[in-house]
Formats: structure tokens, C-alpha cells, sequence
């Protein structure tokens, strides 16, 4: 299950003994301080007397005596409940007995004065542990639990003070370290203090109490053993009133005095909170594994930051954090299947196995229960993932609101929340029992409450007047240990005498590993892919909190969200222990990931449409485009066959080969930066704009300049050429569009539509957009393909798209019915061209925006500014789903839905895998900026333009 490790370390696997004490013995916040061999001293004076020899374990509440015979009970003795601690045979007020016994301690129970009389091996040690032993007396009897909890606390801290790590556990002499730190590991239900330390090479954790630190429940344990542990937990616990807490299990422990963890196997690394406190650190050597390697809570948040930031910066490939945005683009173009997702979602909502409060939940997609067949093709079978479980049932929902409307405030429409420990006990009771009776004090849960049925389970949640549980990973998994009664363990019996064992599965479910199969596939179905954002939206986004949370029926009680109560704010230490002992037992609410509407899935797996867009491509995609740049540019020779064959496998093998593009020629022809390249449609003539206010016309086939043509002695910003190649248009600084005749070599006529530079300019269907530093886009009419030289044209004005700065770049979608254009001041914006509106506004760069473009499929948008972000924007929603960032602004760049080409400001080109958040290649181009960037349809033969006055050839080798 999630929080039993399948596959332990080898190094764990070379040691283990027999041991049978566990952390999960002591209470809540309990902590084990120190062991000492003793014997415990049965009948001290009789006949009778006995030696029963073990280890006393001092804890911060408890002493507990494990023999080692395993015949023998361990004994746990609650230090409040006992009367008199001392030295056995001393007198005084807590001690007493004349006839010692060397080296013992006694305690004396409340309950019949019953006496416990231990014998240490180390005499010595007596007087310290007995000091010991009356102080955590003293915390254990004080009348207040927050006084308890504070001198607890400092009885610990103090401990920890007076040690450190032992540096002879370094792994190597050569070994630098670099930080160390208190802390406490984390494992369901128990934390375990001790001394964190991090190496140039290794992190490391050594337990204060040198407690073996894998957990009974297999972490680092082999399946083998893990079954004889659990086998023994089948007996029943025996308790005796308040007086002895007598335990009869068997545990199988790897005795590894530290936890150590290279650095260079680390994949993944999270800041957690931890009972509503950042505190928390979560390190994993997996990509997909939902359990960690290491759960890490700190004293001091500086600590957890500190160590955050050095495993992090030592991190190469960028492996450190990631956000839930970098991984919804993965999702959206199908690379992440619905379960991974939502694991990744729950580990960046601090959602982890080691924490049951904060368990990963995953929801109820199937709603028919009772069929002989599963059919996924009827959207009848699944649960509406727009409503949480409690609004599932219109009568139930009712009842819920009437009750929410005469609630004071803080209002909450469900009492109960859908994952707290309790629930993920309930699912997990066959496989986890020792967990069950460690929060249920001992015991398991009536019978016929326990989880008996797949359908029933789900009925209740329907009809259930408290229950709105959600379920956890293992349902969409391949382990089903918890779905049946493996261990064979006493679970009781119910009303109608049959006795609880395996869980009882629907009728399309032929065996439980049938039920896991079809409850993945269910998961991963066209319906739950359609929908999944929606519950998203509920339980990681928008809807989570606020009005939108109120309207969707999604309040729970305050204390389970994120900033619900401030715990440093209070001041009486009894409030703070009971709300956050609430906080931990009722469960909590995802940390919130998404502020806006979460987009939904595209296709189950990604096809590229069209042409990539570009930032100096001429004209949109547009059929007759695509008809008239069939040709790459080096197969340009007359007569020589077009490739009408083109198809979607060559430009998808194109981009995946794309770090493989060479540079074969250099042309300097101007004399300042190149603003923008258009390549006619046989490939034969390259026209070029520059700040030097020319516009340039180069022959591929001779190589050589044969037009230069100037309009005003100001810069020329952009150019297209439009279908037929006859005219070419150009931007310029000085406010207008000049539109050039190739074949008559002369202006034929100019556009004088803005007050301010224009920027950039794109064409599509006989309409011209202007971008301007004047703050408008302008959409104009009257631009036909084929422009006649011999009268001037009449440009209608369409629309005035408006924004509150200049605008430096625009770019539309394939269908011409989506603009997006970029702002000097770092805002992105959207805009619907069919009723001329706004659709998404976003400020997602610091600076300038350098460059914006569609995804072929027109879903995305990608921006890249000058703060060297590369940002990824779903054009539904306009959520930012993805960003990258550079050490330096990209000025330029061409990408086709999953990879990016882009130019750089110190001359690379830089290959970027947006689903893996990173650059794979740097190719040197350019000696200054790229400034502008065109590549033909085949996606075979690439033109760069820089600061450098030179134009690039590149050609893909493949």
C-alpha cells in the first residue's frame, strides 16, 4: 500500500532482529527517549520471585518493559498513574522498601499500589534514570495538557541540545558537511526526534533514541517478514482498566542507526506543513512513487528553508519542486494519465503516506455498484465530479442547507470531513491493523462499520447523514492486500452473524484484481477525463474556498483549510493542543493549488495540427498557406517534384530530432539588428526587415543581395509576404505599414494607422492586425491577397483592440478567430477577434513580453519575456499551466505544442521539452541577440535573424 515501501534499500535488507517494541505503543505526541537492558523482578520477596530479562524504554509518558522472550507481554506502565518512583529499597517520599535490589528502580501503580521493580545491567545509571523518570512525572502530572506538552517539549529540547550527530556515521573521511539541524521524522501516527545533517554528498537522519528507524510497517522491510509482523496482530490486546497496557505483537525491525539518502539519487523534494505549520520537508528518489524516502519536520521554519535550499540548489536537471502547473501541460496533452496526475496533485497539496491526516485523495468515479457489467460508454455509470460526495444526494443536500442557513458563523455545510486518519484506516484495515488499534485504543471498529463492501461503503456515502469520504490511491492501484483478509484477522462479526473477512466487491468484479483493473480503466475513461478538472476545481482549485466553495456546496469546517487558525496566535497552550489534536483526528483540506478554473484534458495523447507557430510568421495557417509552402528551402531547383505528401509523422519525427540542427550558411546584408524574416513560397527569395529602416530581398539559389528598398529613415519592426508572393508588408517605428510590389520593385501602398510605433504585424483572410506601441491592435480590412499596384486601397478599420501600454508582440491562432498579444510591461492578454473581446488578461512576466505564439491546436499560448520566464497559458481558462525559467530573456521562438525552439539574447538557440520542464540543447548561433526566427512547414530548414546583422541558415541532419 502507499505507506508500505514495496522495495526497501539494500542495505536494510542485510540486517534485521526481533523486536516486537514499536513507536505506535505511545500516545499521541509521545515521545521515546532512551532503552537500558534490565530485568524486570517478578514476586520480589517470594518463592516465586523471577527474572524476566528485556529493555525498559523511557518515554515521555510511559515506561514500557519488553522482554525477550516472546511468550512474555510487554508491559506498558503510564507515568500519571503511577504513585511513587524511586530507587528500589530507599526511603523518602518516593522511595521506599528497605531490602534493595542493586540497581533497581521501582514504580508504584496507582491501582492497588501494584509495584514494578526493574533491574538495570548498568547500576550506575539508576540515579540518572530515576531523575529522569520523576521529571517526565512531574510533566505527565500536571493538571493543564498544554503545561504537559510544553515541558515535555523542553525535556526533549534539551536532550537534543546535549547531543549531535555522530559524524562517524559519514559514509566517506572525504565527507563536508554543511548543515545540521533538530528534527523529527515522520511516519503515520508517530515522529521520531533527532539530528538531521547534510553533506556535500549525503543527507543523513540519526534518531535521538537510536530506535531502528525503518517503521514496522515494512518500510525497508522484506514482504516476507512484513506478513509474519502482521500475522501476530490478529491477537487481541488485553487491557486492564488504566493500569497496564499489555501488548502482544511481533514486529520484525532493520536495525539501521541512520537514515542516509545520497543526493545525487534525489528526483523529487517538497516543503510540507505539518499540523498547519510549514515545517515540514518531503524528499524522494522516485519520479512516480507516492511514498517518500524521508519525511522531515522541523523546529524552526529557518531549518526546513535552509535545507530546502541547499538539496535543491545541489539538484541538477532541475529536479527540486515543481508546481502543479508544470505538471497539468504534461496532463493536458495526454503524457500523464489521470492517476499520475492527481498523485502529483496530492503531493503539491501537501497531501503524503506519512501523514494520515493528510492523506492522498482520490475520488469516487463509478457510480453503479450493482450491474453484473461495468459499461464505461454510458455516462450513467459514473459519479458527477461537479458535485463533492455530500451533494451527491439531493434529499441528504437539503436537509444539509437548512441546517448551514441557521448556523452561526463560522458556517460549514458538512460536519465531517471526506479523508481524516480514521478513513484511511477504514479502507486500510486488513493490510494496516496495527495502525487501526493504535488509534482506536487497541481495539478495532464494530463490525458492521467496518469496511465490509465496496457497494455498501458507497451507499453510505450517498445516504449517510456524517459520511462524505472520498478514497485513496489503492483503489486505482494493482496491490489487493486490502481488500482481503490475508492475514486472517479477528475483525468480528456482524449483526447478521457472518463473520467480517474479505471485502465483499460489485458484481462486474470477478476477483479483486479484476475491481482494480476496472476501476483504472474507469479512472483513465474518455468520461472522467472530460470531467476530472471539475472535481479538481472542488478539492484542489477555485472551488475550494470563498463564494465559489459556497456555491458548489463545498464548505467543511474552518479548522480543516489552510490559514483557518493561527496556532502561534494563541496564547492559552490547553487551546493550542485541543484544536490542533482536532485538526489532526477530523482531517484537512488540500493545500489550494489553482485560483481559476482548472482547463480541461485535450486528447488522450497529443497530435500536432499545422504549421508550429512562429513569431515572424507571415500569415496565419490558413489552407492556401499551408498549399503554398510545401516545399522546405533548400529543394528549390525548377522542376523539381513538391512534397504533397507532407504529413503530421514527418513534422512530429522533424521536432523530435530538433537538437540535431546545424548551421550551413551566414549571411551579414544589413546594417543593424534584423527585425523580421519571410521566405517566399518556393523557398528561392528570403526578405528581411531591419532597424537599419531597409527591407531586404536575398536569393537562396545565388546567394547574393538583389533588392534593398527603404521606406523612411526610420526602423522597419517586422514583414510578411502575403499568399502568391507578390507583395510584401512591413512595420515601421515611424507609425505606418508600407506594402511592397516584389514583381513592379516599387511601394504600392502605405497603411497610416496608429500614433506610435507599430511593433508587429499578421495577416489572415484578406484582414491585416497592427500591434503599436501606441497601446492598440487594430484589425483592418481591404487587404486582399493579391494587391494590385495600380491604385491605392481602401483600408476599413474592423476593430480597436485596446490596452493600457504598448504593445510590442501579437500572434493568432490557426483559425483566425483567437489574437494573443504581449505588453511592454509584462502582461499577456488574450483576445476573442469574433466579437473583438477580451477573454484573459494575465500578468505573468516581469518586463517586456518578447515573443507570443499559439500551440497548433490553438489550446496553448506560449510567452517569453525578458525576465527569461518561458510561460505556458491554457486558452480556455487562461490559467498559467506551465513556466520555465532562463538565465536569460529568449527573444524569439517557434514550438509545436510540446517543444520549443527559441533564440536567445546572448546568440544560442535553445531546445526546450516543456513536458519536462527543462532545456535539452544549446546550439551556437549568433554573436549577439536572435532577434527573429522562420521555419518552413517540414520543420526540416530553419532562418535566424540577429543583433549581429547576419541572417542564419540552419538545415535539420537526420
Amino acid at each position: 500500500m502507499a505507506f508500505i515501501r514495496k522495495k526497501p534499500r539494500e542495505q536494510q535488507l542485510q540486517l534485521y532482529s526481533r523486536e516486537r517494541f514499536s513507536l505506535l505503543l505511545l500516545n499521541l505526541e509521545e515521545y521515546y527517549f532512551e532503552q537500558h537492558t534490565a530485568n524486570h523482578i517478578q514476586h520480589k520477596g517470594n518463592r516465586n520471585e523471577r527474572k524476566i530479562r528485556g529493555s525498559l524504554k523511557i518515554c515521555s509518558k510511559s515506561v514500557i518493559f519488553e522482554p525477550d522472550a516472546i511468550s512474555q507481554p510487554i508491559i506498558k506502565i503510564p507515568l500519571r498513574d503511577c504513585i511513587k518512583i524511586g530507587k528500589h529499597g530507599e526511603n523518602g517520599a518516593s522511595r521506599h522498601f528497605a531490602k534493595a535490589v542493586p540497581g533497581g528502580i521501582s514504580l508504584i501503580f496507582s491501582q492497588g499500589t501494584m509495584e514494578y521493580v526493574f533491574e538495570l545491567d548498568v547500576s550506575g545509571k539508576v540515579d540518572d534514570v530515576v531523575e529522569t523518570l520523576l521529571q517526565l512525572h512531574r510533566a505527565s502530572c500536571l493538571d493543564k495538557l498544554g503545561d504537559q506538552t510544553a515541558m515535555i517539549t523542553a525535556i526533549l529540547q534539551s536532550r537534543l541540545a546535549r547531543t549531535s550527530f555522530d559524524k562517524n556515521r559519514f559514509q566517506s573521511v572525504s565527507e563536508t558537511l554543511h548543515m545540521e539541524c533538530k528534527a523529527e521524522m515522520v511516519t503515520p501516527l508517530v515522529t521520531n526526534p533527532g539530528h538531521v545533517c547534510v553533506t556535500d554528498t549525503t543527507l543523513y537522519f540519526q534518531p535521538l533514541n537510536g530506535y531502528p528507524v525503518s517503521q514496522p510497517t515494512g518500510q525497508g522491510m522484506r514482504p516476507s517478514h512484513r506478513s509474519v509482523c502482521l500475522q501476530a496482530l490478529s491477537r487481541e490486546l488485553d487491557f486492564t482498566g488504566t493500569e497496564t497496557f499489555v501488548c502482544e505483537t511481533i514486529f520484525l525491525l532493520f536495525k539501521t542507526p541512520v537514515v542516509q539518502i545520497t543526493l545525487q539519487d534525489v528526483r523529487r523534494i517538497y516543503k510540507r506543513r505539518h499540523g498547519l505549520m510549514p515545517l515540514g520537508l518531503e524528499v524522494f528518489c522516485t519520479e512516480d512513487d507516492l511514498c517518500s524516502d524521508i519525511y522531515l519536520k522541523f523546529y524552526e521554519p529557518q531549518d526546513r528553508d535552509d535545507l530546502y535550499f541547499y538539496i535543491a540548489t545541489y539538484l541538477e536537471h532541475h529536479v527540486a519542486e515543481r508546481s502543479a502547473e508544470s505538471y497539468t501541460l504534461q496532463w493536458q496533452r495526454g503524457h500523464l494519465s489521470n492517476y499520475q496526475y492527481l498523485l502529483h496533485l496530492n503531493s503539491l497539496a501537501d497531501r503524503s503516506c506519512n501523514d494520515l491526516s493528510q492523506y492522498p485523495v482520490f475520488p469516487w468515479v463509478v457510480s453503479d455498484y450493482s450491474s453484473p457489467e461495468l459499461d464505461l460508454s454510458n455516462p450513467g455509470t459514473f459519479r458527477d465530479l461537479s458535485k463533492p460526495v455530500g451533494a451527491l444526494n439531493k434529499e441528504r443536500l437539503e436537509r444539509l442547507l437548512a441546517r448551514y442557513q441557521e448556523m452561526p458563523e463560522p458556517k460549514f455545510m458538512y460536519g465531517s470531513h471526506y479523508s481524516s486518519p480514521g478513513y484511511v484506516l477504514f479502507y486500510l484495515v486488513r493490510i494496516a491493523p496495527e495502525y487501526m488499534l493504535c488509534l482506536q485504543n487497541g481495539r478495532f471498529d464494530n463490525a458492521d462499520r467496518m469496511f465490509n463492501s465496496i457497494a455498501e461503503t458507497w451507499k453510505n456515502c450517498l445516504d449517510g447523514a456524517t459520511d462524505f469520504k472520498e478514497l485513496i490511491p489503492e483503489f486505482y492501484g494493482d496491490d489487493i492486500s486490502f481488500l482481503i483478509n490475508s492475514l486472517k484477522l479477528d475483525l468480528g462479526k456482524r449483526q447478521g452473524g457472518q463473520m467480517v473477512d474479505d471485502v465483499k466487491l460489485p458484481p462486474w468484479a470477478r476477483s479483486p484484481e479484476d475491481f482494480l483493473r476496472k476501476s483504472r480503466e474507469a479512472l483513465e475513461s474518455s468520461y472522467v477525463s472530460e470531467h476530472l478538472h471539475e472535481w479538481i476545481d472542488l478539492v484542489f482549485g477555485y472551488k475550494q474556498k470563498g463564494g465559489d466553495a459556497v456555491g458548489a456546496h463545498n464548505v467543511f469546517h474552518p479548522l480543516t483549510y489552510e490559514g483557518g487558525v493561527d496556532l502561534n496566535s494563541m496564547e492559552d497552550p490547553d487551546e493550542k493542543v485541543a484544536v490542533l489534536t482536532q485538526i489532526l483526528e477530523f482531517g484537512q483540506t488540500p493545500k489550494q493549488l489553482f485560483a481559476t478554473p482548472h482547463p480541461r484534458r485535450i486528447t488522450p495523447r497529443f497530435k500536432s495540427g499545422s504549421q508550429p507557430s512562429s513569431c515572424n510568421a507571415s500569415t496565419a495557417d490558413s489552407p492556401e498557406r499551408r498549399r503554398l509552402t510545401r516545399l522546405p528551402l533548400d529543394a528549390v531547383s525548377p522542376g523539381e517534384e513538391s512534397f504533397e505528401d507532407l504529413t503530421e509523422e514527418s513534422r512530429t519525427l522533424a521536432w523530435s530530432n530538433i537538437t540535431k540542427l546545424q548551421l550551413y550558411e551566414q549571411h551579414r546584408i544589413h546594417k543593424e539588428a534584423v527585425t523580421g524574416i519571410a521566405v517566399s513560397c518556393n523557398g528561392s527569395s528570403v526578405f528581411t526587415t531591419s532597424q537599419d529602416s531597409t527591407l531586404k530581398m536575398f536569393s537562396k539559389e545565388s546567394k547574393m543581395l538583389q533588392r534593398s528598398i527603404s521606406f523612411s529613415n526610420m526602423a522597419l519592426s517586422s514583414c510578411l509576404l502575403l499568399p502568391g508572393d507578390g507583395t510584401v508588408i512591413s512595420s515601421s517605428w515611424d507609425n505606418n505599414v508600407y506594402f511592397y510590389s516584389v514583381a513592379f520593385g516599387r511601394r504600392q501602398d502605405t497603411l497610416m494607422g496608429h500614433d506610435d510605433a507599430v511593433s508587429k504585424i499578421c495577416w489572415l483572410d484578406s484582414r491585416l492586425y497592427s500591434a503599436s506601441w501606441d497601446s492598440t491592435v487594430k484589425v483592418w480590412s481591404g487587404v486582399p491577397p493579391e494587391m494590385s499596384a495600380a491604385r491605392r486601397h481602401q483600408f476599413d478599420l474592423l476593430a480597436e483592440l485596446e490596452h493600457d501600454v504598448g504593445v510590442d508582440t501579437i500572434s493568432l491562432n490557426a483559425a483566425g478567430t483567437l489574437l494573443v498579444s504581449g505588453t511592454r510591461e509584462g502582461t499577456v492578454t488574450i483576445w476573442d477577434l469574433t466579437t473583438a473581446t477580451m477573454l484573459h488578461q494575465i500578468p505573468c512576466h516581469s518586463g517586456t513580453v518578447c515573443d507570443t505564439a499559439f500551440s497548433p491546436d490553438s489550446r496553448h499560448v506560449l510567452s517569453t519575456g525578458e525576465d527569461g520566464c518561458l510561460n505556458v497559458i491554457d486558452v480556455q481558462t487562461g490559467m498559467l499551466i506551465s513556466s520555465m525559467t532562463s538565465d536569460e530573456p529568449q527573444r524569439c521562438f517557434i514550438w509545436d505544442g510540446n517543444s520549443v525552439l527559441s533564440g536567445s539574447q546572448s546568440g544560442e538557440l535553445l531546445v526546450w521539452d516543456l513536458l519536462g520542464g527543462r532545456s535539452t540543447d544549446r546550439i551556437r548561433g549568433h554573436a549577439g541577440a536572435v532577434t527573429c526566427m522562420w521555419m518552413n512547414e517540414q520543420c526540416s530548414s530553419v532562418i535566424t535573424g540577429g543583433e549581429d546583422r547576419q541572417i542564419t541558415f540552419w538545415k535539420l541532419q537526420y
